[in-house]
């Protein structure tokens, strides 16, 4: 039974320790984002830890991340067509996945392409 016991601390033991990525090793990715930004074909990567480093890395900032959620199915929305224009935001923002489509088929998800304007500008 002491044996067991012993075992049992010394493998709880062997799997504590620091979670530190030794020298050399990868590196975590960027703090404020690392997005690809497709707007009908065109594409851009934005890679940024703060607002100041770019243009690029101010409009990131800027975008509530409330607008990436999409529109939910129960919402009434206005049967007015904006364009064929087709978005995908996909990668990380603040530490959170993305992965988001955009359209202007209807009038929810133009006030949603509007929300994102000054992200979706960076790839057209």
């Amino acid at each position: 039974m002491r044996i067991a016991l012993i075992l049992a601390v010394l493998a709880l033991l062997a799997g504590c320790g620091e979670d530190d990525v030794p020298a050399g090793g990868p590196s975590p990715g960027p703090e404020l984002a690392a997005l690809e930004i497709t707007v009908d074909g065109k594409t851009t990567s934005v890679a940024c830890d703060t607002p100041e480093e770019s243009a690029e890395c101010k409009a990131v900032a800027d975008v509530d991340p409330a607008v990436f959620e999409p529109t939910p199915g129960t919402t009434a929305c206005t049967q007015q067509y904006g364009g064929p224009e087709k978005a995908t935001v996909t990668g990380t923002l603040r530490g959170e996945e993305i992965d988001a489509s955009f359209s202007r088929e209807n009038g929810c998800e133009i006030a949603r392409w509007e929300d994102a304007s000054k992200l979706l500008a960076l790839a057209q």
